[in-house]
């Protein structure tokens, strides 16, 4: 079974995209910014990291999943040496969890007020 999820983005049409795509018990959930309704939500790694968390929860619930179904977790950073920040923000979240996790130094995203994405892979057990 595979079954796609989208976000209303004007650019996952443009580039062929979607938000989220399952694939039997597997939810894969594209790089995700700090985009909101008004532009870039927060101006620092630990504010934005913690938004696209969020955003990502309603990701994971509409698709029937929940923040204990995954199991790998992607930051892609603009400041690698700004991570403690961003870090901070994740273990919030995954502290109990404890998804594989991965800090990828990236060059500045096409919004340079973007510092942080996040790319998840939830998985349901049997």
């Amino acid at each position: 079974m595979r079954k796609t999820f989208g976000s209303g983005s004007v650019w996952e049409q443009t580039l062929g995209y979607s938000r989220a795509v399952q694939v039997d018990n597997t939810l894969y959930i594209s790089a995700t910014a700090a985009s909101g309704e008004d532009g870039v939500v927060g101006d620092d790694f630990y504010t934005q990291t913690q938004y696209i968390l969020q955003k990502l929860g309603k990701v994971l619930a509409d698709a029937g999943f929940a923040y204990e179904d995954v199991v790998q977790s992607k930051l892609y950073l603009t400041d690698i040496s700004r991570w403690e920040e961003a870090g901070r923000a994740h273990g919030e979240g995954f502290a109990n969890i404890r998804p594989t996790l991965s800090l990828v130094h990236v060059l500045p995203f096409l919004d340079p007020k973007m510092l942080v994405e996040i790319e998840l892979v939830a998985q349901k057990s049997d």
